[in-house]
This record gives C-alpha cells, sequence and structure tokens, in this order.
C-alpha cells in the first residue's frame, strides 16, 4: 500500500509532518504501508535525518512549488502543476498512489479531488465527514462540515449513507444509526430542509435512521451518524475544537474524556464519495496529527469502502 502525503501543507511544515511521520514509523511495524513524501527537497532536507533509520520505507517525491493556504484553489492547481498538492493527485489519478493526506489549502484538496478521481457515479455532492467526541470515549460522525454549506434533501439522504458505510466498512460498525440534526426531536421541527429531508431519511430502506438529535445529544451516544448541512457541521466542529482549547490548553483541565477533544487524535477528516481515499488535514496540524492522519489514509486504503460505495450507488443509478 503506498500513501501520499504532502509534507509541505499546513503551517508548521515541513517540520511537524515529517515529525508526524517520524513517529507513525516508531509506533507501527506494518512494513507493507510505504509513504511517499511529496515535498520540496531542499526545504525538507534539514529536517531529514530524523527519518534515516526507516529510508526503505518511504519514497521522497520532489514538488519544488506549494500551493499557499490564501491562494486560489482552481487557480493554483493550473499554474502550479509542480507543487505538492497537484502531484499528489496526479500520483493518486495514476494509480501510484493509494491514498493522498495533506493539511494544505482546503480548497485546493477538493477540487483536486473533484476534478483529479471524481466523483464515484451516482453521488451529486462528496462531503467531509468528521469525528466528534462523545462521553464514553468513542465517537459520532458528523457530516457534512463544511464543504456543503447549502443542501438539498437528497443530498442529505446521500450524507447519511455515505457515513453509514464509512463507519461500516472502515470501523466496523454494524448498521449504524443515523440521527438529523434538528433543533427539537419531533418530526416536523427546523427549517425548510429538515423538514423535507425528515421524511426521505424515515423512509429509506437502507439507512438505520432513528429520527432528529438535538444538539445536546451531539456528544451523547445517541446515534452514530449525525446528518446536518456543512453550515451547521463547520460551526459544530469549531466548538468542539475550542472547547479544547479553552479548557485543556488555556486553563490546564486534566481529563481524559477532554482529551478526545483534541482534533489532532483524529488525523484528518476524510474527503467521502469519491473515487480513492483522501484525507484533508487541519491547517494548524502538528506531529500527532499527521501521524494519525496516516493512520486514517492506511484504514480506508486497507478497506473496502471505495467499492462497496461504488456498488451500493451504481445499483441506486440502475
Amino acid at each position: 500500500m503506498k500513501i501520499g502525503l504532502d509534507i509541505m501543507g499546513g503551517d508548521y511544515a515541513p517540520a511537524e509532518a515529517i515529525k508526524g511521520v517520524q513517529q507513525y514509523f516508531e509506533q507501527e511495524t506494518d512494513m507493507s504501508v510505504h509513504l511517499l513524501l511529496i515535498g520540496n527537497r531542499e526545504t525538507a532536507a534539514p529536517y531529514l535525518s530524523a527519518l534515516a533509520p526507516y529510508e526503505a520505507r518511504y519514497t521522497f517525491v520532489d514538488a519544488p512549488t506549494v500551493i499557499g493556504m490564501d491562494e486560489h484553489p482552481t487557480k493554483a492547481l493550473k499554474e502550479k502543476p509542480d507543487s505538492s498538492i497537484a502531484i499528489g493527485f496526479g500520483l493518486l489519478a495514476a494509480k501510484k498512489a493509494d491514498a493522498f493526506c495533506s493539511a494544505g489549502n482546503t480548497g485546493a484538496m477538493m477540487v483536486g479531488a473533484m476534478y483529479s478521481v471524481k466523483n464515484i457515479e451516482g453521488v451529486l455532492r462528496p462531503t467531509i465527514a468528521s469525528p466528534i467526541p462523545r462521553a464514553d470515549g468513542k465517537f459520532n460522525l458528523v457530516l457534512d462540515v463544511g464543504i456543503n454549506a447549502d443542501c438539498k434533501p437528497e443530498n442529505m439522504v446521500q450524507f447519511a449513507l455515505l457515513g453509514s458505510l464509512y463507519l461500516q466498512h472502515v470501523y466496523g460498525v454494524d448498521n449504524p444509526s443515523v440521527g438529523l440534526l434538528n433543533i427539537g426531536e419531533e418530526e416536523g421541527k427546523g427549517n425548510i430542509l429538515a423538514q423535507a429531508t425528515y421524511p426521505l431519511l424515515k423512509e429509506h430502506e437502507q439507512i438505520n435512521f432513528t429520527g432528529n438529535v438535538e444538539g445536546r445529544d451531539v456528544f451523547m451516544n445517541k446515534v452514530d451518524v449525525i446528518v446536518c448541512e456543512g453550515f451547521v457541521g463547520n460551526v459544530l466542529l469549531k466548538s468542539a475544537e475550542s472547547i479544547y482549547n479553552i479548557f485543556a490548553e488555556d486553563r490546564g483541565v486534566k481529563d481524559e474524556l477532554m482529551e478526545h477533544f483534541n482534533y489532532e487524535i483524529y488525523g484528518g477528516t476524510p474527503i467521502l464519495g469519491i473515487n480513492s481515499p483522501v484525507i484533508i488535514g487541519h491547517g494548524i496540524s502538528h506531529a500527532l496529527a499527521f501521524k494519525n492522519m496516516i493512520d486514517v489514509a492506511r484504514r480506508i486504503a486497507g478497506s473496502d469502502l471505495i467499492n462497496a460505495v461504488k456498488k451500493h450507488f451504481s445499483q441506486a443509478v440502475a
């Protein structure tokens, strides 16, 4: 298995990316995983000595340029074909990599995913899904969390399907339960989108829909998959991150549950509904996040998720 990692993506790259690779190699002894480290050779050179014991486990792929966080995604990908993100997607599209990860420009990652590896046939919009910690130490999967700010009911139904398939095939959750994020538990609550989505989820034979969930349920063991439009999902995700920043980092609160609010332990968020595994990391990722980003990519690439999604949506199209 070959996993491409953009070591130039993120505010602390390439130093933290390479530290993350070192941590992954130290803790993961599976020699079947080979990393393709994509970045500027000259910039990365001072940090690569840390990987000297693991030279057989990675290949360096030179990418002279970098797409900045503030650059226009489509324009940057066209004008910088030798950038780390563009080369990463090139390797993925050419089947020279089985997955690709980056903490770089999120827009460029989305554009690259949609135009290089493309949507799976039948998927209207790809979505990004994020784990949200819950009180029992596990997590709920929330989607969408940012790329689909405005949605239609049929998009929300597909998010529920993609999230369910992800938990089932990557994490072994049998028949994941699905809830629609709303302002009340009763059917008929919410805005027009929620009201129109509810009956579609309720009537869908392949979705284990249990009804509406409220904001107070997000961190509880009530459902496995929480569906919402990307505007709401992104606000929710950033709120969860702020809980950790305020209590753990700023106030020094030591608590096992609080540690689960550290986004870095989840690595990155997968783009679901495309033909190859792509993981987007947080722009402020440190070594731990990069290490876990690689592990998320390994999990997805080693599962039958992509084929399962293709099979499901091909049947839906037929």
